[in-house]
């Protein structure tokens, strides 16, 4: 015996209420699933004919004219990027010739000012020193001139103090000064 399913049967002692006309189905369904009944066959496959017509249609005048502007206008604005992205390359490859060529003209003019600016500072320098030598050059021989003036002006002096020193040793050795020509004779001796 069947058990009493309990979403459905009411517990005992519920209020219920019978709806007239409503009968439990118990009997099982006879004939075919609906969509392969061949009554409606023919119905299904008009349906199915005019749906598809419709459909191509719409597919064939809106959607796909639609959808194949939006891949040409891709296309399109795509080809016109990668040529706008070549001109660029192209400009900049032409800025990087030029900036070479810049840097290289640029590098030769410093060297060039370089060496010019050398080459003057050199001469410049040498000027200096060939002034400078010529000043030394000049106060040397006045300093060698003064310094021979002053030595033979002091041998001088010497020669006449030695004179005066043997005149005054012999007059107090001997008691007697010294004849001024033999003392000339003895210093001419001993200076040669």
């Amino acid at each position: 015996m069947a058990q009493p399913n309990p979403l459905t049967t009411p517990p005992p002692g519920a209020d219920t209420q019978i709806v007239p006309g409503h009968t439990e189905h118990t009997e099982a369904h006879t004939g075919a699933f609906p969509p392969f009944e061949s009554s409606g066959f023919l119905a299904q496959l008009i349906w199915l004919a005019l749906a598809f017509g419709l459909l191509y249609y719409l597919m064939d005048k809106i959607a796909l004219p639609r959808i194949q502007s939006i891949l040409h206008a891709r296309a399109e604005r795509l080809r016109a990027d990668l040529d706008q992205a070549q001109a660029m390359k192209a400009e900049a490859d032409a800025a990087g010739v030029a900036f070479e060529t810049a840097l290289r003209d640029a590098q030769g003019k410093a060297r060039d000012i370089a060496q010019t600016t050398r080459n003057a500072l050199a001469a410049e320098a040498e000027t200096k020193r060939k002034a400078l030598e010529e000043q030394l050059n000049a106060k040397l021989s006045a300093s060698e001139a003064t310094i021979r003036t002053r030595t033979e002006a002091a041998m001088g002096n010497v020669r006449s103090i030695a004179g005066e020193a043997a005149s005054a040793i012999v007059e107090r050795l001997t008691g007697q000064a010294p004849d001024r020509a033999s003392l000339d004779r003895a210093l001419d001796a001993t200076a040669h």
